[in-house]
């Protein structure tokens, strides 16, 4: 196959029910070729593999190739994809999640943007609740007056306002064209260059937030990120969460320390982390039991 225009990496762990959902939807949805894709698993327990193995099989073309990267243990979402980039050659890098389905031209449109706009770091599509509305998925930095802000509820009693709620952007309606500083990594372009650029995901992160410190990163070698809603991509939000909330609620604030500790390192860091993280460990327990009850 020739070099291929767009390399997708795609991470799988116990996602038999969503990937070749995923999968068709890029088939059906995508026009521009040569494309590769890296499915990298991290050690499914489901039917992953066989049903990928399945689908390689019957769908394999010369426009299009899909590799299928099996991890014997679970290294974790970062490294599984710093794997597929490490081996994708393509102009455009998409980093995909497996509970997505790109809708018509969002892909290409996407593509289409970072070609118009050399110098751009990133793309972002709109992404879609599974009823067709609106999912909220950009971001602002995290800073301390933001986790203050959410310890002390501001941000619930003032979803909309841009001070209380600033690190969610409750102010931002997800419908314009807009430069942002963190969209969701649910759904992700970046020009092959900026990664050459800024290196891979920092796997220090194992998780969460390598996203987060991506996009960071990316704004700190003057590249800018765009959310670029005439693209759109329906996403399942927490599909691979919900199964072991409370285990991936403490390693989502493992990892958010881990942030802060890359790029926040301030003396009465560890007043936050002595008094706060305890806080937020409990939080998280408090939410987990009440979306238990709420099932």
């Amino acid at each position: 196959m020739m070099t291929p225009i767009l390399s997708i990496i795609i991470v799988t762990y116990n996602h038999s029910n969503e990937i070749i959902e995923c999968l068709e939807a890029i088939d059906k949805n995508y026009s521009v070729h040569p494309l590769e894709i890296f499915v990298v698993d991290n050690s499914s327990k489901d039917s992953t593999i066989s049903v990928m193995e399945h689908f390689i099989q019957s769908k394999q073309n010369q426009n299009r190739t899909i590799n299928l990267i099996q991890n014997v243990v679970n290294v974790g979402f970062t490294q599984a994809v710093n794997q597929g980039l490490n081996q994708a050659t393509g102009k455009f890098l998409l980093l995909l999640n497996p509970d997505t389905k790109v809708e018509e031209k969002a892909v290409d449109s996407m593509m289409q943007f970072l070609s118009n706009h050399p110098g751009v770091g990133a793309v972002a599509p709109q992404l879609l609740f599974s009823d067709g509305s609106i999912q909220p998925s950009c971001r602002r930095f995290p800073r301390y007056r933001f986790v203050a802000y959410e310890l002390l509820g501001l941000s619930y009693f003032f979803p909309n306002n841009k001070i209380f709620n600033g690190w969610k952007m409750g102010d931002f309606d997800h419908n314009a064209i807009r430069v942002v500083q963190q969209p969701q990594g649910s759904c992700l372009m970046i020009p092959g260059e900026v990664i050459r650029e800024v290196g891979e995901l920092d796997e220090r992160f194992f998780l969460f937030f390598s996203d987060v410190d991506l996009c960071k990163r990316i704004w700190r070698n003057d590249h800018k990120i765009y959310f670029y809603p005439h693209a759109k991509v329906t996403h399942q939000k927490g599909s691979s969460i919900y199964r072991a909330r409370a285990k991936l609620t403490w390693q989502s604030h493992l990892d958010f320390i881990r942030y802060f500790l890359k790029w926040y390192r301030l003396p009465w860091l560890w007043i936050l982390n002595i008094f706060g993280v305890p806080f937020l460990l409990v939080l998280g327990g408090l939410r987990w039991m009440f979306y238990r009850l709420n099932d």
